[in-house]
């Protein structure tokens, strides 16, 4: 399927408010709401939109403790990486994973209930997986909401 410009902003427009109407979006995009609504589930059907959920404040729910962390594995074989995925995919504390380049192979990051439960979860992953040379934690100190921002807006679609 080809993206055309009305596509990127019905996702731009979702990206920032997924709980608006359809005849909301249409208006927004300038379609009326059938077709709107045709391409926003052409859009789902496709995999472009995998979802919507909302953004929670979770300092009002619990105190909790928010670590990202780099993890360097002890070597990059296909094995070796794809035994490390699957292990990550059994860390309910995980909430974003990251392979990345340069002097680690992936950013992490964990939100859990203190330190302590970091320590356990982090030690869950290092010791039992048995892939990890060495990880360093961040523990977020203070973050702060940037507003409502998506990316959609700034790409551009190649001809």
């Amino acid at each position: 399927m080809r993206l055309d410009p009305i596509d990127l902003q019905i996702m731009t427009e979702l990206e920032k408010n997924g709980r608006m109407t359809n005849s909301r979006l249409a208006e927004k995009v300038g379609l009326s709401p059938s077709p709107c609504l045709a391409r926003v589930g052409r859009l789902e059907r496709a995999g472009y939109i995998v979802g919507y959920r909302a953004r929670l404040n979770v300092a009002k729910i619990a105190e909790l403790v928010t670590v990202f962390v780099e993890i360097t594995l002890q070597d990059r074989s296909r094995s070796t990486v794809s035994r490390f995925e699957q292990k990550l995919k059994t860390i309910d504390e995980l909430c974003e994973c990251a392979r990345v380049s340069g002097d680690c192979d992936y950013i992490l990051k964990f939100v859990t209930r203190s330190v302590t439960h970091y320590s356990e979860t982090i030690m869950k992953i290092v010791e039992e997986s048995g892939l990890v040379d060495r990880y360093f934690s961040y523990f977020v100190v203070r973050s702060f909401d940037l507003g409502e921002r998506g990316f959609l807006d700034r790409i551009q679609l190649a001809d």
